[in-house]
Parts: C-alpha cells; structure tokens; sequence
C-alpha cells in the first residue's frame, strides 16, 4: 500500500449507540420507590463513537462503520455525527440501535445499563466496509459481535486494535478479538491480581505486539513487545473538577492512536492517552466535548515543562 492509497487514518468498525445519562445520588443506589433526579439526557454514546469522535478531534481521517437501527436514536447518530464532520458507512439493524442507561454517581463513576439489541446472525454488509479497510492505516474493532468476521478482510499491513474493556480473561466471547489485534485495550476491573497473567497471555496466544491495561485513578500498566514486564504509568492529573467518568475510556484509546499514528514512542503515546482520559473525566456526557489537537498538545507540552512524569 503506498500513501496516495490512503485515504482514512481510522476505521472504526462497530460500537455505535445512544446513551441515556441519568445523574443519581449515590452508587450503588439503595432500593427506594421513586427518586427525582436531574434532567434524563439522550446523547450519543458506545465505544465505537467515542473513538471515532475522539479521534476526529485530534485530527485523523475517520470512518465509523456500522449497522444502525432505522428509530430515533439511529437518527440521533447519525446527526451527531453529521454535524460533526465524522465519515458514516452504515446499514439498517433489523434489532434497532444500540442502546445503554448510564447511572452517575456524584464522584463521576457510573454503572452501565447495556442493550447491545444484537440480532442472532447479523454480519456486517461486506461492500459497506471494504471499501474503507482498502484505504485504511489502521482499523480499530469494537466488540460487537458481527465485526469479529470482519478480521480476515482487513488488508496485511493495516495496524489493528479492539478495547475488551471490562473482560475477565476467561469468557470465550472475547478471544477472536484479543488474539487478533495488534494492540489491545482492556481494563483491569474484572481482573483483580490475574492483570498481569492475563496480559501476557493476550500477547503469547495472538498477534499483540502492545497491550494496554487501564486501571482509574492508578492509571495504566502496559506490557510491549520485546518486554519482560509491564510497565506502570501513572494517571494525568485533571484539567478540572470530576464530573463524568463515561468516555474515559475511548478518550485513552483515541490520544494512544493519535501517538502511534504520528510514530511517537510508547511512552509519548500513553502520556497522550491519559492526558485524553483526564479531560473527558471532566465533561459531561459520554462523548459531547472531545478534547482537540490543539488542547492536547498544549497539555502535552506544558506537563513536560513543568517536568510531569513521563515514564513508567
């Protein structure tokens, strides 16, 4: 593939949904028959977007590749997107449009309610995303169930990453994912002292020459290619006060992809990745306010300055 041939610097393939955001009290939430809450918000959520927008922001070349639900929240989708400048390839889900409850806590955590409406047997139409994977430096995989046939079609050369987000390291559904991407992001939530086990083995039984750990407010751990141990690095400080964890997640995996996609070394890549992270931990929303280029790299620059740890 030569560079005149490139045409997206991301394909996001999958992970497009609507989030309803409801801001609670307290988590977990004490059993009580009624409780009045702030207003009930629509907005666009998923990992998929998140990524997709995340990216975007940063400046990449975009495409987010998709089944959608011919309802609402398809259309709420796809105007969001629109309106934002970001590429959609998509087809009609016969199951409706992803769909989640996002219960917020005041410290900014949040319990996740998820209707993936999956349709046994749905596959991704081929002639809706090969023409992207042609034209493509990297393509990043979210979960769902029908992009795990897409793998075979992504071009050789082409980079891949998927998030597995909350995985214990044992359910199956999981694996094609894990063992076929180059660069895998997870969480350590479901892990407990089997993190580092489980991330040795993500890279032993596939083909991840990078796999990335993320751990909250303890930040990161991060087991490469050629290394013998994982590697710790530490959160970014937020830019302001918490005020919505959602989205943190695909912000890290957005500032990562931006580092690797403009040859930075690791470290430079996961220092972007927190410092993504952190700023969307304190916007409202799941997706509403990626943060841009520029602010990235003020950021960036203004941490190095000011001699913030950059290394694990």
């Amino acid at each position: 593939m030569t560079p005149r041939d490139i045409e997206h610097d991301v394909v996001v393939l999958g992970g497009t949904g609507v989030d309803t955001t409801v801001y609670v009290p307290e988590l977990p939430l004490p059993y009580r028959d009624t409780y009045h809450v702030p207003p009930v918000i629509d907005r666009i959520g998923n990992t998929g977007s998140g990524v997709a927008l995340g990216c975007h922001a940063l400046g990449l070349r975009v495409t987010l590749v998709d089944l959608i639900g011919e309802d609402p929240q398809g259309r709420l989708i796809r105007d969001h997107l629109g309106g934002r400048g970001v590429d959609l390839a998509w087809a009609p889900s016969e199951a409706g449009t992803s769909r989640s409850i996002l219960l917020v806590g005041p410290d900014g955590r949040r319990l996740s309610l998820h209707d993936p409406r999956s349709a046994p047997g749905a596959r991704l139409p081929r002639d809706l995303y090969l023409p992207a994977l042609r034209t493509a430096r990297h393509v990043h995989v979210s979960i769902t169930d029908f992009c795990r046939h897409v793998y075979p079609d992504i071009p050789d050369g082409v980079t891949i990453s998927t998030d597995l987000h909350d995985w214990d390291g044992v359910n199956p559904y999981h694996e094609d994912f894990a063992y076929a991407s180059d660069v895998v992001f997870m969480s350590a939530t479901a892990l407990g002292d089997r993190r580092d086990e489980v991330m040795r083995a993500i890279a032993a039984k596939g083909r991840a020459s990078l796999v990335i750990c993320t751990d909250g407010a303890d930040g990161c751990h991060v087991l490469s290619s050629g290394e013998e141990s994982v590697r710790h690095f530490p959160a970014q400080p937020l830019p302001g006060p918490v005020a919505d964890s959602n989205g943190a997640g695909d912000a890290f995996v957005s500032g990562v992809l931006y580092g690797r996609l403009r040859g930075l070394p690791l470290e430079e890549c996961v220092r972007l990745g927190g410092l993504a992270g952190a700023h969307a931990c304190t916007s409202t929303g799941t997706h509403e306010d990626p943060i841009t280029l520029a602010a990235l790299l003020e950021r960036a620059d203004s941490g190095q300055k000011s001699g913030l740890v950059t290394n694990g």
